[in-house]
Order: structure tokens, then sequence, then C-alpha cells
């Protein structure tokens, strides 16, 4: 790799960096070439990416970004795995460690917020973004079906008791 490669490169981190939702710094020693394109299938699936970098390149990228602190985990051969929604990411990170043992999650960045290994399970563990926007949908619809059920629920009421009346009077 060439200087202006390098450079493309930093440049290219740089970018992921200061407009990803979050990156998720893991050691991927071990795992074949077949488990890493599965990986990079799901993280395509959720809109997020997976990046192997060298670790230098990616500290030099890292120089005055928000997500500097994961500068630490940047030893040996590590993977970032990075994407906009603040959750996708680690979700995917955290669930493929639960299956391959041969990923082992470091730690990572939420915008400036710097996460150990319990903070990406936590970002994991939490709603994804169409999650949240299903629940909200629903916590809007919620009160015009209610009022709908109150109106006709009169109606209703008064029906089977004039239904009653009509039947004890015949």
């Amino acid at each position: 790799m060439d200087r202006a490669q390098k450079e493309q490169l930093v440049d290219e981190l740089g970018q992921v960096f200061e407009s990803s939702g979050v990156v998720v710094v893991a050691r991927y020693e071990g795992m074949t070439v077949a488990e890493m394109q599965d990986l990079r299938a799901q993280m395509r699936d959720v809109d997020g990416s997976v990046r192997v970098a060298k670790n230098k390149l990616a500290k030099i990228a890292l120089e005055g970004k928000p997500c500097a602190s994961i500068g630490e985990f940047l030893e040996g051969m590590t993977v970032l795995a990075y994407s906009e929604d603040p959750v996708a990411a680690a979700k995917i990170m955290d669930g493929y460690a639960k299956t391959n043992d041969k990923l082992v999650i470091l730690g990572g960045a939420m915008g400036e917020t710097a996460l150990d290994v319990a903070g990406v399970k936590a970002v994991a563990a939490m709603p994804s973004r169409e999650e949240l926007i299903a629940s909200i949908v629903g916590c809007i619809g919620a009160p015009a079906s209610n009022i709908a059920g109150a109106i006709g629920a009169p109606a209703s009421n008064i029906a089977s008791i004039l239904s009653t009346i009509e039947e004890k009077a015949a």
C-alpha cells in the first residue's frame, strides 16, 4: 500500500468515525473467511459495515474525532463495526459474539461516549430505531382506538338494554 492509498484510507476511516452512530471494536483472531463474510452480510442487512484496517492508520484517523477513545482497543487483530443507527452495529456484533467465540468484543464508542464491553452489551439490548418508531406509532394510535371504542360502547349498551326490555315485555 503506497502513501496515497494510506491517506485515502485514513480519510475514509475519519468520515466513518464522524458519521457513525456507534463504532464497535472487536478481536477476530481465528475467524474463517466464511465467518467474516457471514458477519459482513448480517451488518449489511442493518445498513452497517465491518471494516478491517491497520491499527496505526485507524489511530491516525481517530485523531480529533468524537470517538477517539476507541484508540486504546486497537491492538492485535481488530475489526471495526459501525452503523448510523446507534443500536444496529452493537446488536449484530453482540449476537454474533454469542454464537462465535472467536469474535471478542473489546469496546466501542457512541458519539463521544466511550463504551466498554458491558456498555456495548447495554447498547445492544436497547430497542432499534425501527422498534422505537413502531412503539411510538402504537402509542399515538392507541388513544384514537380507545376513543372510538368508548363512543361505540354506549350505543351497544343501549341496544342490549332495549332488547332486554323488549324480551320482558313480550
